[in-house]
């Protein structure tokens, strides 16, 4: 299993999200855009997870998360936002993620915080092998406990945060 877990934590270092100067800024059909985004994803989820479907992609566009194609083609845009969605569900609502995406493009615009989401998620993902603070027992139980820890904090950080901007709208 340690073979396995550094196999993974090494390709996870590597791993690369495609800034927006880098997603094709031509008219893709709906299959394209799933096959390109399950390409760009594929190393950050695990085996044989369906990534992204249709259905997925629409109900995205009925509950305007993500601004309605073009005579069924999305562009640079439409992907840059089904990379973050797609990665942002996994630990914040719909409406959580629809928040921090919108409140993080008024503050900087959709191509800087796009950018920066990418940024960041590379950042995170290599310092998960950064020796954790304090002192540790071995043993992989213990590492996965203190990530779940970790995640359970940063998500809720994060829901706290996009509530009090929420709330400062009102």
């Amino acid at each position: 299993m340690d073979q396995d877990l550094q196999e993974w934590q090494e390709s996870l270092r590597e791993v690369h999200l495609p800034r927006w100067e880098e997603l094709p800024n031509l008219g893709l059909y709906m299959d394209q855009v799933i096959t390109i985004l399950e390409h760009y994803l594929e190393p950050v989820f695990p085996e044989g997870e369906k990534i992204l479907t249709p259905a997925m992609i629409n109900n995205y566009v009925k509950l305007k998360l993500i601004p309605k194609p073009d005579k069924k083609k999305y562009g640079r845009e439409h992907l840059a936002y089904l990379v973050a969605i797609t990665i942002l569900k996994q630990v914040l609502t719909i409406p959580e993620v629809r928040d921090g995406i919108v409140w993080l493009a008024e503050k900087v615009g959709p191509k800087q915080a796009y950018n920066l989401f990418c940024q960041e998620q590379e950042r995170e993902l290599s310092a998960l092998f950064q020796p954790p603070e304090g002192e540790c027992p071995a043993g992989t139980e213990v590492l996965a406990l203190r990530m779940a820890a970790r995640a359970f904090a940063s998500k809720r950080m994060a829901e706290k945060m996009l509530e009090l901007e929420y709330t400062l709208r009102q």
